[in-house]
């Protein structure tokens, strides 16, 4: 019998250790990268750290409590019943004197300002994990394919867990992205996947690069870790601050509540429009990702002058119902009656009309 297990076990290593060989799970930083990142104050004893102490899990959480949960919960409103029925925009065909926001679902968005093509996190390949059985995509949420992206200024990615860095969906945007903007220690995982070096712009906190022409884009802390295996925190997670011209948005990426956010605010003296992680939380795990009641303060603090929810209504990775996030924050946002924008997955929405109203679009769902 001991034999038995003991073959069952050396079988599973050797079966884990090839899958994890393959390349979507990207590679650790190397040779000069690595040497950048060891002169990083931010990195300490072979790991980037967040600025205050932040567990993973809860001082008053335990794995065991979690996994029961996860497994033998009885919440059945975590997927919606039923396909959402959304329409795409034309993201080729755009009025590029438009200033617009398409929400992609989750944490994946296009931006076009004052001329310029982004895109944030996209995630296009129906999962948001290593295995395509897990933390499936809602019917409905993936509309767009790498196919239906125009040629892009800059790919920004916030920081390489699997909801944010997509390994299928990014090879295929390689030929479309004149430059990438991310984390120090990220660009290892592109290299790897083929993009060229010399179009990777790579920031620790605190740094920023001059993109030209009054275009501008600053690195800042978030709250969060980072990691595609079993070894985390080898790349560092951010918010970035795009500044153009005329404008400001703050791109929050993941992050725990902290005093980061007033920092920020204080420092760039606000923004026009902060897009903020409002889901897949849990007070098991809120101090890496912010629990509703945070995210009105976080606004705020960033003395943001418009505010949109991400990190929802695409994919199921905590315990709440799927259309908690946003029923939340809209009824909160009743008492503080700041200018939140809620729009459709797909939706083309001018950001800076500020008269434009919002329909509770998840109630329509079950």
């Amino acid at each position: 019998m001991m034999i038995a297990v003991l073959l069952i076990a050396i079988v599973f290593t050797a079966d884990l250790f090839l899958f994890m060989q393959h390349p979507k799970f990207g590679k650790a930083p190397t040779g000069k990268r690595l040497e950048r990142i060891k002169k990083s104050r931010h990195y300490q004893k072979g790991k980037f750290d967040n600025i205050n102490f932040t567990p993973q899990l809860a001082e008053d959480a335990s794995i065991p409590g979690v996994m029961f949960r996860f497994l033998f919960g009885k919440n059945k409103n975590l997927i919606p019943k039923e396909k959402f029925n959304f329409e795409k925009t034309d993201l080729k065909n755009l009025n590029p004197n438009e200033n617009i926001y398409v929400w992609m679902g989750h944490s994946s968005y296009f931006i076009q300002i004052d001329g310029k093509k982004i895109l944030v996190d996209p995630v296009f390949s129906g999962n948001a994990s290593p295995v395509k059985f897990a933390a499936k995509a809602f019917s409905g949420t993936d509309l767009y394919a790498a196919e239906d992206i125009p040629e892009l200024d800059y790919l920004i990615i916030t920081h390489d867990h699997w909801d944010h860095l997509d390994y299928e969906t990014v090879k295929k945007l390689n030929p479309k992205a004149k430059q990438v903007i991310t984390g120090l220690g990220t660009g290892e995982h592109l290299e790897y996947w083929n993009y060229d070096p010399k179009k990777i712009i790579e920031l620790d906190w605190g740094e920023n690069f001059d993109l030209g022409n009054g275009f501008k884009v600053y690195a800042e802390t978030a709250r969060h870790f980072s990691g595609r295996g079993f070894k985390r925190n080898q790349a560092i997670w951010a918010s970035f601050i795009f500044e153009t011209p005329e404008r400001k948005i703050y791109i929050g990426g993941d992050s725990g509540f902290d005093n980061h956010f007033e920092k920020i605010g204080n420092k760039y003296g606000g923004f026009d429009l902060a897009i903020l992680e409002n889901g897949q939380y849990n007070k098991d795990w809120r101090y890496i990702h912010m629990m509703p009641e945070e995210f009105l303060v976080a606004a705020k603090n960033l003395k943001a002058k418009r505010i949109t929810p991400v990190h929802n209504s695409k994919f199921t990775l905590a315990l709440h119902d799927w259309k908690e996030p946003l029923q939340k924050i809209t009824a909160l946002n009743e008492k503080e009656n700041l200018r939140l924008i809620t729009p459709k997955i797909g939706g083309k929405t001018v950001w800076q009309n500020d008269s434009t109203v919002y329909e509770k679009w998840w109630e329509s769902y079950k």
